[in-house]
Parts: C-alpha cells; sequence; structure tokens
C-alpha cells in the first residue's frame, strides 16, 4: 500500500521565518532537499503565493503550447477531465487570479473550438459533456461583455437533454448536469437557469437513490456500471454533495443525512473510505475514491447541517489525507493536487490555521519536487500528462487556488 504515496516527513507545523524575503541575497539551496522543502514551509505566506504563482502561470503557458498550439488548435477531446475545456478553466482561472484578458480571450477561443466538437454529443455533465461547454462559454461571454455569445451559449444549455438512461453520478450523469446549473447561475445571477429545470433532476436523482437505497443499508445508494461507488467521482458522497446545493423537502433532508451517516459509520478502522458498497480494500486515498473527496463532502454537510458529527468526520479524513495522501500522482482527480483542497475546505469552515498549513505543505511539496520527480519517473504525470484532472493542469490550478485560499475551490466540484 506505501507504494502509492510517499512518506509525509513534513513537520506538523513550521512558523513562518521573516527573514526569508522575495529579494534577499540567500545561501544557494538545492532544490529537492529536505532544507530547500523547510526553507518553503518557512516563508511567509505572501511571498510563498506570489512564488507559487509565478510557477502556476509558467505552468499555464507551457499546458497552452502542448494542449493547444501543438494541436494545431484542433480539439480530439473536448472534456474538462482530461481536454480541452481543461486548459479553458485553467485560462479563466488564471484571469481570475491577474486580470490578463488575453487569457480571458483566449479561453473563449477554446471554448469555442469545444463548442463545435460536442454540437451533437450526448454527453450532458460540465467535467465530461455538453453542458461543461455551454456553461463556461456564457460565462467567459459574460465577463467579455458579450451578450449575444451569452444567450447562444445558454440557448444551447437549454437544448441538452437527459434521457432516461443517464446516470445519476457526477462525471457521466445528472449531478454533473446540475453543477453546471449551479456554476451558470453563480456567475450569471440566480434563476439564469430557472429552478423548476433543476429541482426535476433532483427529484429524480432522489427518486433512484431511494429505489436501491434502504433495506437495511444506505438510505439512498445510486449504481454505476454494475457497481455502487461511494466517492466523489461516480458515487454517493458526489451526489450527496450535490443534492446539498438545492432546496430539499425535510424528508429528503434526512435521507441525505442519513446516507452521510451511513458512510461514516461503515468506514475503514483507518478512518479511510471503501470505494465501493463491497469493498474491502483500504487502498485509495484519492478525490475520486476514498477520504479527499469524501472530506469534501462532509465539510459541506458541517456547514449546511451545523452538526458537529459531521465536522468531526471530515477531520478525521482530513488526517488520513495527511498522513497517506501525498500521492506519487500529481493530479486533482487522484494526486496531491487534488488532495490538497481537503485541507483548504476545512481552513474555510474553521479558520484554523493549521488546516491552511497543510495545504501549503503539500503544494511546497510540489513546488519543491514534482518536476524532478517527474522526470525521473518516480511520480505518474498522469496519462494526459498537461491534462487539468490527470495532470499538471491540477497542479498549476492548486497554485493559483492557493493566492486567496479563502476563495479556493476544488475545480467543477466545489461552488
Amino acid at each position: 500500500m506505501a507504494d502509492r504515496f510517499y512518506p509525509n516527513l513534513m513537520p506538523h507545523f513550521v512558523a513562518e521565518d521573516p527573514n526569508i524575503e522575495e529579494g534577499e541575497i540567500q545561501r544557494p539551496i538545492s532544490q529537492g532537499t529536505n532544507e530547500s522543502l523547510l526553507k518553503l514551509l518557512a516563508t511567509p505566506f505572501h511571498s510563498l503565493a506570489e512564488k507559487l504563482k509565478r510557477a502556476a502561470l509558467d505552468l499555464k503557458e507551457t499546458i497552452v503550447v502542448e494542449t493547444w498550439g501543438a494541436t494545431r488548435q484542433q480539439v480530439s477531446d473536448s472534456t474538462l477531465y482530461t481536454g480541452a475545456l481543461g486548459t479553458a478553466l485553467l485560462l479563466f482561472k488564471s484571469y481570475q487570479v491577474t486580470k490578463n484578458t488575453n487569457d480571458l480571450n483566449l479561453c473563449s477561443q477554446i471554448v469555442k473550438s469545444c463548442d463545435s466538437a460536442t454540437l451533437s454529443s450526448r454527453d450532458v455533465t460540465f467535467i465530461c459533456g455538453r453542458s461543461g461547454v455551454c456553461a463556461l462559454g456564457a460565462v467567459v461571454a459574460k465577463y467579455m461583455g458579450n451578450d449575444q455569445l451569452v444567450n447562444y451559449y445558454l440557448s444551447q444549455f437549454q437544448e441538452i437533454k437527459i434521457t432516461k438512461d443517464v446516470p445519476d453520478e457526477l462525471l457521466y450523469g445528472r449531478v454533473g448536469f446540475l453543477w453546471a446549473c449551479l456554476f451558470i447561475n453563480k456567475h450569471l445571477g440566480k434563476g439564469t437557469i430557472p429552478s423548476t429545470l433543476a429541482g426535476a433532476v433532483v427529484a429524480k436523482v432522489i427518486e433512484n437513490g431511494k429505489r436501491l437505497g434502504g433495506r437495511g443499508k444506505s438510505p439512498l445508494m445510486y449504481e454505476w456500471y454494475g457497481e455502487m461507488y461511494w466517492g466523489s467521482a461516480h458515487g454517493i458522497a458526489g451526489i450527496m454533495h450535490l443534492l446539498m446545493d438545492f432546496e430539499l423537502k425535510q424528508d429528503e433532508v434526512e435521507l441525505v443525512k442519513g446516507t452521510l451517516k451511513y458512510m461514516i459509520e461503515n468506514k475503514f478502522p483507518s478512518g479511510n473510505y471503501p470505494a465501493s458498497e463491497e469493498d474491502k480494500r483500504d487502498v485509495l486515498v484519492h478525490w475520486c475514491h476514498g477520504a479527499p473527496g469524501i472530506s469534501l463532502t462532509l465539510v459541506k454537510a458541517a456547514e449546511v447541517f451545523g452538526e458537529n458529527e459531521f465536522l468531526k468526520a471530515a477531520v478525521d479524513a482530513a488526517d488520513v489525507v495527511w498522513n497517506r495522501g501525498l500521492l506519487k500522482r500529481v493530479g486533482i482527480c487522484h494526486g496531491i493536487s487534488g488532495n490538497a483542497y481537503t485541507f483548504l475546505s476545512l481552513y474555510r469552515l474553521t479558520g484554523n490555521a493549521e488546516y491552511l498549513y497543510r495545504a501549503k505543505a503539500f503544494a511546497c511539496f510540489l513546488l519543491d519536487r514534482a518536476h524532478k520527480l517527474i522526470s525521473t519517473g518516480d511520480m505518474h504525470r498522469g496519462d494526459r500528462p498537461y491534462s487539468l484532472f490527470e495532470g499538471v493542469g491540477g497542479m498549476s490550478y492548486l497554485f493559483l487556488d492557493l493566492v486567496d485560499p479563502n476563495n479556493a475551490r476544488f475545480p467543477a466540484y466545489e461552488l
């Protein structure tokens, strides 16, 4: 099991050293050493944030070249997960941080190509489908002040059909469509996507969960390709995460709470969570399967329901991530970049500086060592190495989020 992650030898806390400031002449330290990592951990946050931002922007330029320039601006994969739309979202994030309109304009160009590539797509989600293209397109058009383009993408969004064979999970299913609705309404205004549209989808998700749930098990349960998954990408954690964003009836609230409590009661003795209902292997500590993604959902439950049980469970899951979450992978879905958001979500909720330090520590580990570990083959760079969810696109996004940790959100999952 330990071959999946690096032992976390970083101190539980390192105080900031005001003597380490940007621009000071210092004794040279070799990158990738314990000394270099400790220096980063002690760097005052405003200086570290600047280092992270510069690294993120440099990496963003490489990602654009590899995923857009090298393909001669042709889109073979239009998804946010591994394709061109992920590059577009990274550019939008960069624009939000730097206000560089060149990023916004290039983002719009990439979305336009993704739009052409997905006109006949039946995939409905934000991360892997048509709704992501239309939602991001509409939002970017709004920031550009192009009302005609906003209306085009919104009209295209309204044309998306959710057929009865669509599953309920996040990556390919109904709640992935719901996230696109929420993203549009956040940026364009409440009611842009009417509640009647989203409400019908929410009702169907709950109806399907009740049909498979109960009978002494989880009140709500879902199946994807024959597996009853628990995690954020394909399972009940991701579905509960989205349901909590909508106005639910009291009996529906109790179903969601009961489902989360069922998961807490049946976690592994280590504090980690199974990948699926029948899974007995305590090995995966990913956003997609295991403690990191489930912790994000539990943090949200603590915020929405105000029950300490959910906060305690989220903290316990975060301890698992600290101890076993320095994965030998770089990405957001199943890598160090995604696992860092476990601590950022707890920091936002609690204001506890310990969690900001932990997020900073994971980012410092990446800043100090990722490129070297990837080049030597000691860290998996992802099957699509420049993508948002599998590759270094996720690392760049995390670094940009740490410029303003109070507003950091796991992309396409947290709002």
